[in-house]
């Protein structure tokens, strides 16, 4: 169970590292203009690098069969149930100062509704 355990903390580890590198690689790829995008360039290589080769060691530890047709999926979140049906409602819609948009004269829509 220790060993277990201590997979699954370097796993962890690893995805944490990944998600690391991807949001900076992102970064460096919205900078990639510009005076220095030599540097910027050369370091998102090095990155690139070193992402592909943390993946391949995280899919290597987990057992996943790398198909670069699939898409690695997201992290996933946790998402919160519904509220019961028997619970009250309350809906309440707000009604504009004026019947067209002040800015462009076009008609009003709720959100949500087409």
């Amino acid at each position: 169970e220790a060993l277990i355990h201590a997979l699954q903390e370097k796993l962890s580890n690893r995805e944490r590292e990944i998600d690391h590198l991807q949001a900076q690689l992102d970064k460096l790829r919205r900078m990639n203009f510009g005076s220095r995008s030599e540097k910027v360039s050369r370091r998102i290589a090095q990155m690139e690098a070193d992402l592909n080769r943390l993946q391949k060691e995280s899919d290597t530890l987990t057992g996943r069969v790398y198909d670069p047709a699939v898409q690695r999926p997201l992290r996933q979140t946790r998402t919160r149930k519904p509220f019961p049906e028997s619970l009250p409602r309350d809906e309440k819609r707000l009604l504009p100062a004026a019947p067209c948009c002040p800015n462009c004269g076009g008609s009003l829509s709720y959100l949500g509704e087409d």
